[in-house]
C-alpha cells in the first residue's frame, strides 16, 4: 500500500495546527495505521533531541509521540531557531547549517527544498501516513516564492490540505474565505477543506456561518471543535502559551520569561504537581518576594538574555531572593548566568565578546563551535536517583563549584553547585519528566509528589484530544482525503 499523506495548515499563527496534528496522529494510530508527523518548516527555540543525534521542534516531537514512533530528524528537515529580531540558526535535519538574516533565509530557502523532499521520502518508507503540519499561513502571499513551508511544499509533494481557521480570536469567517480570495489559484486548488477551531459555547451558534464558509469558498467543512479544556496538559512548542495562569500548590516556584526562552516545557512536569506553584513572569513584572526557588531556563542567547534579565530589573530581584535564604536553579543558558563570566571570543551567539555572569556560582562558562545534542541517562548526586533528560548546549563551563555537580552522566560530573547547596546549575534539560528523580527532588524541598506518572499524563490527553476530535469532527472523511505520495 503507498504511503498518503494530509497537511494542516491554518490561517495564521497560533490556530492550533500543532495540537491538530497531534490528535489526527494518535487518532489515526488508534486506527491500526502507521503514522508519522512531519513539519517541512518550523521556527522555535523550544527543541527535542532525536534518536539519531540531531534536534526538531518540540511540537513534532508530541506528535511522533501520538503516534508511539521514536523522534527523527526528518520529522522536522529544517528549524530555524532565532537569536535575535532579525536573525536565527538554521537547523538541516537536525544539524546546524548556518546562522542567517531573516532577508538572508528567504533568500537560501531555494536550496532547502531539497532536503525537506528527501526527508519526507524517508519518512514515507517506514509510514503509511503522514500528517503534515503547516506554519504560519498560506495567506502570506509574499512569502510564497520559494516557499517550504505551506503551499511550496504541498504543491511539490503533491500533498492536499485542509485550512484551519480559529474562531476563538474573531472573524473567521474573514480569516478562511479572505485565505482563499489571495492565494493563487493552483494553490487554492490544493485545498480539500476546512475546519474551525477552539469555539467556546453553543457551537451551534455557528451554524449559519459555517454554511457561509461553505458557500463562499466550495470547499468541505470537516467541523467545529469546540475548546479542548486540557490543552494545558500537553507541552507548549511557543513562548506565546507560557502565559498562563499559576498552577495552585503551596511551593512557589518562579521562572522569568527570557526573550529567547527554551526548552521551557522543562517546568511543565513541576506545574503538574499538586504541592507546586509555578508563575512564569512576563517582561516588566518583578519576580515575587514570596519565591521559594527561582528556575532560570535555557535560553537560545545566552549573553544577550543575560542583558534581557538585567534590563527587567531581574538581577536585583534574584540577589534579594538569594539573601532571604531562596534557592536558585539554572538550566543550560540559565546555568550559564549563573557564573562568573560567559565568554564568546568568536561570537557563536551573537557579537564576540566577555560578560560578568550573575557570580552566584563559581565557574566560568566559553563558548565553542561544537553543539552537544544528546540524550542522556544520569544520576543524581544529591539524592542518587535516574535523570533521563538530553543536551542541547554550546559552551563548557568550569570552576571550583563544578566540584559539586548536579549530576553525573556515565561517571562524568555535570553541572555545579554552591557550598550551602542552595544555587545549583545543569545542562541537563527534560530533567523532571522522570517520576522517580522529580519525587526525591521534590522531598529535598519537603514536599510531596503527586501520585500520577507524568509521561502517562501526556498520554492520558492524547487520547482525550484524539476522543475530542473524533466526537465534533469528522476525522474518518479529513483523513481519507489523504493522497498517495511518490
Amino acid at each position: 500500500m503507498p504511503t498518503r499523506a494530509i497537511m494542516i495548515q491554518g490561517t495564521g499563527s497560533n490556530v492550533g495546527k500543532s495540537m491538530l496534528v497531534a490528535g489526527l496522529c494518535r487518532a489515526a494510530t488508534r486506527r491500526g495505521l502507521s503514522v508519522a508527523p512531519f513539519k517541512p518548516q518550523n521556527m522555535s527555540n523550544n527543541a527535542a533531541v532525536t534518536e539519531d543525534g540531531g534536534e526538531i521542534g518540540r511540537a513534532q516531537a508530541l506528535q511522533a509521540m501520538a503516534c508511539g514512533r521514536p523522534l527523527s530528524v526528518h520529522m522536522n528537515p529544517i528549524l530555524l531557531k532565532p537569536e535575535t529580531d532579525s536573525g536565527s540558526q538554521v537547523i538541516v535535519q537536525g544539524q546546524r547549517h548556518s546562522t542567517l538574516q531573516a532577508r538572508d533565509f528567504s533568500k537560501a530557502r531555494a536550496g532547502l527544498m531539497a532536503p525537506v523532499l528527501q526527508s519526507f521520502g524517508i519518512l514515507g518508507q517506514s509510514a503509511d501516513l503522514i500528517i503534515v503540519e503547516g506554519a504560519g499561513s498560506p495567506a502570506e502571499v509574499n512569502l510564497r516564492q520559494n516557499d517550504l513551508a505551506n503551499m511550496g511544499f504541498a504543491r511539490a509533494a503533491g500533498v492536499p490540505v485542509v485550512l484551519a481557521g480559529d474562531i476563538n480570536r474573531g472573524g473567521v469567517i474573514a480569516q478562511i474565505v479572505g485565505t482563499q480570495v489571495v492565494m493563487d489559484p493552483m494553490d487554492a486548488a490544493m485545498i480539500t477543506g476546512f475546519l474551525v477551531n477552539k469555539f467556546r459555547g453553543d457551537v451551534s451558534l455557528f451554524d449559519d456561518g459555517y454554511r457561509e464558509i461553505e458557500r463562499r469558498t466550495g470547499w468541505t467543512g470537516f467541523g467545529t471543535l469546540p475548546w479542548f479544556a486540557n490543552a494545558h496538559l500537553l507541552p507548549a512548542e511557543d513562548a506565546v502559551d507560557l502565559s498562563r495562569a499559576p498552577s495552585d500548590g503551596g511551593f512557589h516556584i518562579v521562572c522569568p520569561m527570557l526573550s529567547r526562552i527554551s526548552n521551557f516545557d522543562d517546568l511543565d512536569p513541576l506545574a503538574a504537581e499538586p504541592s507546586v506553584r509555578l508563575t512564569m513572569v512576563p517582561p516588566g513584572t518583578p519576580l515575587p518576594a514570596d519565591a521559594d526557588l527561582v528556575i532560570l531556563p535555557g535560553t537560545k542567547s545566552t549573553r544577550g538574555d543575560l542583558a534581557f534579565l538585567r534590563a527587567q530589573g531581574w538581577d536585583i530581584d534574584l540577589y534579594a531572593h538569594v539573601r532571604r535564604g531562596g534557592a536558585v536553579l539554572g538550566i543550560c543558558g540559565g546555568y550559564q548566568m549563573l557564573g562568573r563570566f560567559i565568554e564568546d571570543p568568536q561570537g557563536f551567539e551573537g557579537p564576540a565578546g566577555r560578560e560578568e555572569g550573575l557570580g552566584l556560582l563559581d565557574v566560568e562558562t566559553r563558548m565553542a563551535p561544537d553543539k552537544t545534542l544528546t540524550r542522556v541517562t544520569a544520576d543524581h548526586a544529591a539524592t542518587g536517583t535516574q535523570i533521563d533528560g538530553y543536551e542541547i548546549h554550546i559552551g563548557q563551563t568550569v570552576g571550583a563549584d563544578c566540584a559539586t555537580p548536579f549530576a553525573h552522566i556515565n561517571g562524568i560530573p555535570d553541572g555545579a553547585g554552591s557550598r550551602d547547596g542552595k544555587i545549583t546549575g545543569t545542562y541537563l534539560h527534560g530533567l523532571f519528566t522522570n517520576d522517580s528523580f522529580r519525587s526525591a527532588w521534590l522531598a529535598q524541598l519537603g514536599l510531596g509528589a503527586g501520585p500520577t506518572s507524568y509521561s502517562q499524563t501526556v498520554e492520558d490527553t492524547l487520547d482525550a484530544l484524539a476522543d475530542h476530535m473524533e466526537t465534533h469532527l469528522d476525522v474518518s472523511a479529513l483523513l481519507a482525503c489523504a493522497a498517495p505520495v511518490a
